[in-house]
């Protein structure tokens, strides 16, 4: 019997990434016949010869680096006469089944070339090839043939032609392959942009997802005024350096942040900070850095987010600012030069990503503005993670990430969820796979409303997906319900908390009941009540709401948020203490009037939100009184914690609730680190017995831990440990952040399994 001819299709993230001449190569190595191509749902694959059988496990055994396979199915069919070589065939169209990968850092193959002068890309800032690269943001529609991209207005040169079409080029059919000959180019030269950083000057630059404000990270003057420009007076920045090495000379790298900071995906990872101690390198301190630095980049806070050069511009930037050294041997050494790289927007905007808005919006903030004659296409700012548990949790997902679905336990039917209000992402389901958009923003301003539209329009054509139901938030008042009970399709209103949990069932295909804890800042309840340290147990779709933190006053309702010396008075009155407000607080305005308020209650609701408590703590100890930005007095007060302590009989768990008033009453008139130590480690005893008497009652050993609560490291790694010294299993979120930037992916499994 001859052997057969193999129809093999292929999906996943298999497009752009150098499938196809892998397919090829391997074919060739093997004597096989027949062709490969792009499809919409992936890549099909004809194959037959002596060896076929032997061509999938050969295929499988050394994928290309951004490949990422879902699925591999193959039939029999009749053998082709005569077909002499194998070869690759023109992509086919038709409805869109398939993925490209999100844009990737430099690869080292193009890393090397950039700074070898015997290659043609020799100092070439826009170098790539299939295994790096800018893919999502410059891709307009699948499948990723380069006429579908922003890069179909740059002809290919014959020399790039070349690459593009030698099936053993690393650059065949890369689609954003260009040269100096015929690629983007810079309005100014990385020379004079090296400059104008060593001069103190602000530059806006045009990067790979949108615009960047950079400076000088120890120009304390640049940063400052970097800092009033954006209307950014004490939210932290990000740092770029030049490699792991310069890293750890601002804070502490473990092996898990190394390899974060390293990966191809090259996300700002939040790093404890050295603050300038006796560790820090001599270089760095002999080349005039402050020993405020962190104070001036993070303001108050123990940790710092820092991120490596991920394209070659970058790169060309620390070279440039090295004195422009020969070899290669300098990509490894201590660079003394640290940048600030962050979004460039004035706070609450979006990202800016073309040309004439940058010309005309951040020309009040930057110095100059250099930029290149590509597009940007859909916009994605930097990634944020932080290792809590051995593992990188998100703060923010966008670059490096997304376009990569999360892979769900079974089908949806099509659903489109459109996330919250702070933090906003989108959601769009295509059978087992779970589409979340770039990380977007406050749903506040038209500016972002519009940006949520472009990137759902791109996101829905991109992917070729029309939803059949469509879920939103309970909020009344936000614009996804309004935009969502006027689509014309099935509304599913999913509760704030109840979408946090289900995202992290969804992500981790959780099926069985589990306890969920949710812990964030506000989220509209039941009965429209603010919730926010909420116990449920979750089976199916249902979730029962068990117990809650017990609930506080909110003096002046929402402002109490940006005060959290609000939140304290609220504790001293709840303590039978009110009298004392008056004298506690009495550098802030309004403070008199306070304690009569709460007496009265005017103008004060109830709100069982853990952000709400940690605010307290922080505005009874003195650590943050007035919030300059979201999450502001629970990150400065995680930051003072060295150990955290247990206070006995700090808490009481009454009727299913958890009472944290004994652990409070005793931080007034303690200092501010005994003070965060006592509230971290006690807050995370009684939620332990909290959720075990629940886990008791209810025969359940899983428990789902969401809500921007479980950003702080110590009070997450805390629950995880002590549950699972008592046989219980905490789970994170891995693959969305726990924050309202996952509300999404909850949403549309809840809606698509209702």
């Amino acid at each position: 019997m001859k052997p057969e001819r193999l129809r093999i299709h292929i999906k996943g993230q298999v497009q752009g990434v150098g499938f196809r001449p892998h397919a090829c190569q391997t074919a060739r190595r093997l004597d096989l016949t027949g062709w490969v191509q792009n499809n919409a749902e992936g890549v099909l694959i004809e194959i037959q010869g002596a060896s076929v059988s032997s061509f999938l496990p050969c295929l499988m055994a050394e994928l290309p680096p951004l490949a990422r396979v879902y699925q591999v199915q193959s039939k029999r069919i009749p053998r082709e006469q005569d077909e002499k070589t194998f070869q690759i065939i023109q992509s086919r169209s038709g409805p869109v089944n398939t993925l490209i990968s999100p844009d990737a850092g430099i690869c080292d193959a193009c890393l090397f070339e950039l700074f070898d002068p015997a290659s043609r890309y020799y100092l070439y800032p826009f170098l790539n090839c299939t295994h790096c690269g800018p893919r999502l943001t410059i891709t307009r529609r699948l499948p990723y043939d380069r006429h579908h991209t922003s890069m179909d207005v740059f002809p290919l040169c014959p020399d790039c032609r070349r690459d593009y079409t030698d099936v053993e080029n690393r650059r065949y059919h890369a689609q954003p392959v260009a040269c100096a000959a015929c690629g983007p180019r810079l309005t100014h030269s990385i020379a004079q942009a090296a400059q104008y950083l060593r001069d103190g000057e602000i530059i806006a630059l045009k990067g790979q997802g949108g615009y960047q404000l950079i400076c000088d990270a120890k120009n304390s003057g640049t940063v400052r005024r970097l800092r009033e420009g954006k209307n950014r007076e004490a939210k932290p920045l990000a740092l770029m350096t030049l490699n792991a090495a310069s890293a750890s000379c601002l804070a502490h790298v473990c092996e898990h942040s190394k390899r974060l900071l390293e990966s191809k995906e090259r996300p700002i990872v939040l790093l404890p900070g050295r603050g300038f101690d006796s560790h820090v390198c001599a270089s760095h301190l002999h080349s005039g850095v402050s020993r405020n630095f962190l104070d001036v980049i993070a303001p108050g806070l123990s940790t710092i987010g820092v991120m490596l050069p991920y394209t070659p511009l970058y790169y060309l930037m620390f070279h440039a600012l090295a004195g422009f050294p020969a070899g290669h041997a300098w990509l490894e050494e201590d660079h003394p030069y640290v940048l600030v790289v962050t979004s460039a927007n004035r706070s609450g905007d979006p990202l800016v990503a073309d040309d004439q808005t940058a010309l005309r919006e951040l020309c009040g903030i930057a110095d100059r503005i250099i930029f290149y004659n590509r597009e940007i296409v859909c916009r994605a700012d930097d990634s944020v993670v932080r290792v809590i548990d051995h593992a990188p949790v998100f703060i923010r997902r966008s670059r490096g990430y997304v376009p990569s679905p999360v892979r769900l336990a079974h089908a949806l039917p099509s659903t489109l969820a459109l996330g919250g209000h702070l933090k906003n992402t989108f959601c769009l389901t295509r059978a087992d796979e779970a589409f979340v958009s770039p990380y977007i923003g406050t749903l506040n301003n038209k500016a972002a409303i519009d940006f949520f539209h472009e990137s759902l329009n791109h996101f829905m054509e991109f992917l070729d997906i029309r939803p059949e139901r469509i879920a939103h938030d309970f909020h009344p008042d936000f614009y996804t319900t309004q935009f969502a009970q006027h689509y014309g399709l099935p509304v599913y209103a999913v509760q704030h908390h109840h979408a946090h949990l289900a995202a992290v069932a969804a992500e981790q295909h959780i099926l069985t009941p589990a306890l969920g804890l949710a812990l964030d800042g506000y989220g509209y309840g039941a009965k429209g009540e603010a919730w926010g340290g909420e116990l449920f147990l979750l089976e199916n779709t249902a979730c029962k709401r068990l117990g809650y933190l017990t609930p506080l006053p909110l003096p002046g309702g929402d402002i109490a948020a940006r005060e959290p010396w609000r939140m304290a008075a609220s504790v001293l009155h709840l303590l039978g203490r009110g009298q004392e407000i008056p004298h506690r607080f009495g550098q802030y305005p309004h403070a008199g009037l306070l304690s009569s308020l709460l007496e009265k209650g005017l103008n004060t609701s109830l709100t069982s939100s853990g952000g709400r408590l940690f605010d307290a703590a922080s505005g009874i100890l003195g650590v943050t009184g007035v919030s300059r930005y979201e999450g502001q007095a629970a990150m400065q007060l995680e930051s003072l914690v060295t150990k955290p302590v247990i206070l006995p009989e700090g808490w009481r768990v009454e009727n299913g609730c958890l009472n944290m008033l004994p652990v409070l009453a005793r931080l007034f008139d303690m200092d501010p680190v005994r003070g965060a130590n006592l509230f971290h480690g006690t807050l995370t005893a009684g939620m332990v017995e909290w959720i075990i008497k629940a886990a008791e009652c209810h025969s359940v050993d899983v428990v789902l831990l969401a809500g921007g609560c479980f950003l702080n490291k110590v009070l997450a790694e805390g629950l995880i440990n002590r549950l699972a010294e008592k046989g219980l299993k905490a789970i994170l979120p891995r693959s969305i952040p726990p924050n309202d930037g996952g509300l999404s992916l909850g949403q549309a499994w809840i809606a698509g399994r209702m």
